[in-house]
């Protein structure tokens, strides 16, 4: 039997959090909620339905999903990382219940998307494989603030079952989550170039993952940023096929491969701007002008329901 420890990140997820517990419980162990502050009634409804709560302050998900790893230091079997708003398909239940080999480290599970209700099905990243289930003490989240990925540096292999993405906040919640988004990523764009902040325990060279981070830094990165954004979109909507899902998930491709693309070169214009106007370091420009005190730490953390 596979022993299993799922993980899942929350603040103010009151509206999703049972749903996602119930749809790991029959195959999971143990339900780690990791909570930053909620104030809806998430840790109480995550108590009900069979989780351990603890409170961890919130840094990013890099060091939120790290220090969790960190509590289960002891605990045998596997790890799955889960967002509050996921949900894990029968299929992928069943192929963990099956059991898992012992040599193998870390598993790539395709991540399905659902936009406003509706299932995104083309545009480049329909099951998109990311490493989310690991042998507990062989994985490790990158110290990034955006696009962070488990690192799992022994062997790995994929499972036919998904994660489904299905987020049911209105849509203008979910402008203001990719709006922290871009600030974020810019973080990781300017450190990228003066290396403000430790990089260890980012991904090695293989898997598609690190591909697709090259891609992004090595050809992406040095298009002209009016210009790339549109590229991009243009790949995906049209080269991709983005055009043939449903309303609701074609709007998806235009918010989230072109405005959120777009919002990103505009924020970090934004700031090489300050940069360059008040003789500002990045670490400071991006706390004045983005809000983001990148040399921040967790406030002290403690149990809240055991």
């Amino acid at each position: 039997m596979t022993q299993l420890t799922v993980i899942i990140l929350t603040c103010n997820e009151a509206m999703h959090i049972a749903r996602a517990i119930l749809s790991v419980r029959d195959v999971a162990d143990r339900i780690l909620v990791v909570d930053s502050g909620s104030t809806d009634g998430t840790t109480q409804i995550a108590a009900r339905h069979g989780a351990k709560v603890l409170r961890h302050g919130w840094v990013n998900h890099a060091v939120q999903f790290n220090w969790a790893l960190d509590q289960i230091t002891d605990t045998p079997g596997w790890v799955l990382r889960l967002d509050a708003d996921e949900v894990m398909t029968q299929t992928l239940a069943d192929e963990i219940a099956a059991g898992l080999p012992e040599d193998v480290d870390g598993y790539y599970i395709g991540r399905g998307i659902k936009f406003m209700g509706q299932l995104v099905r083309h545009g480049g990243i329909c099951r998109t494989p990311t490493l989310r289930l690991f042998r507990n003490g062989r994985g490790r989240c990158e110290a990034l603030w955006m696009d962070e990925h488990i690192v799992v540096y022994g062997p790995t292999a994929h499972l036919r079952g998904q994660v489904i993405d299905d987020n049911r906040h209105p849509l203008d919640w979910w402008v203001h989550k990719h709006n922290g988004y871009a600030s974020r990523e810019v973080v990781d764009v300017l450190n990228a170039e003066f290396g403000f902040l430790p990089c260890a325990g980012v991904l090695p060279g293989h898997g598609r993952a690190s591909v697709k981070r090259w891609v992004k830094r090595h050809i992406y990165a040095r298009l002209p940023a009016g210009l790339r954004a549109g590229g991009y979109f243009f790949y995906r909507y049209v080269l991709r096929l983005g055009f043939l899902d449903g309303r609701r998930a074609r709007s998806f491709h235009v918010l989230q491969g072109f405005w959120y693309r777009y919002l990103v070169d505009a924020k970090l214009g934004e700031v090489r701007r300050y940069m360059a106007a008040h003789g500002a370091s990045p670490v400071m420009a991006i706390k004045d002008v983005l809000g983001i005190d990148v040399t921040a730490r967790a406030p002290a953390q403690g149990v809240l329901v055991a």
